[in-house]
């Protein structure tokens, strides 16, 4: 069903017809991931060599999520706005972080998320972003409906790059 722009724009924050509550829902998993416990008392630690492994990984991870987060926003410019719904007057950009995958801010926290729980042996927090996960897939689903809506260019867009992991999926 398609989103008529004038309802979307005047109707309350609170009801969410520009995707408000994703965005709400989004925060709260990004604060479990960094904020929330990290695992249960009794659980076992990481095994040595996983351990010092996995902590180096997670440190990659860390660093190229957060480049390809920052790329992400800095390549959208004036097109940026929190919310899954485009702006008025935002164009279709494709190129840069964006030729690499079509979503790099949701692929770039994700990255960083994972790296986190990597680094810090949260085996809780490894749960916690894999929910976040699925989260951004149902998120950028809803997304690529109003862009294709407001795209005519965005399903051969879609059909050129991936979705979340650049290269993957």
């Amino acid at each position: 069903m398609s989103m008529n722009p004038v309802v979307a724009e005047k109707t309350p924050w609170w009801k969410g017809a520009r995707g408000e509550w994703l965005v709400v829902m989004q925060m709260v998993l990004i604060g479990l991931v960094f904020l929330g416990p990290r695992t249960i008392a009794g659980w076992p630690a990481w095994p040595f060599p996983f351990a010092y492994a996995s902590k180096v990984l997670g440190e990659a991870f860390m660093v190229g999520g957060g480049v390809l987060f920052a790329a992400g926003l800095v390549r959208l410019g004036r097109g940026l706005t929190p919310l899954p719904y485009p702006k008025d007057g935002a164009e279709l950009v494709q190129t840069g972080p964006y030729a690499l995958v079509r979503h790099p801010i949701y692929a770039g926290g994700f990255i960083l998320a994972l790296g986190w729980a990597l680094y810090i042996h949260g085996w809780l927090t490894l749960g916690y972003v894999a929910v976040l996960f699925v989260f951004l897939d149902v998120k950028s689903r809803r997304e690529e409906r109003w862009l294709t809506e407001k795209f005519p260019a965005y399903a051969s867009y879609q059909r050129r790059v991936r979705r979340l992991i650049p290269l993957v999926y």
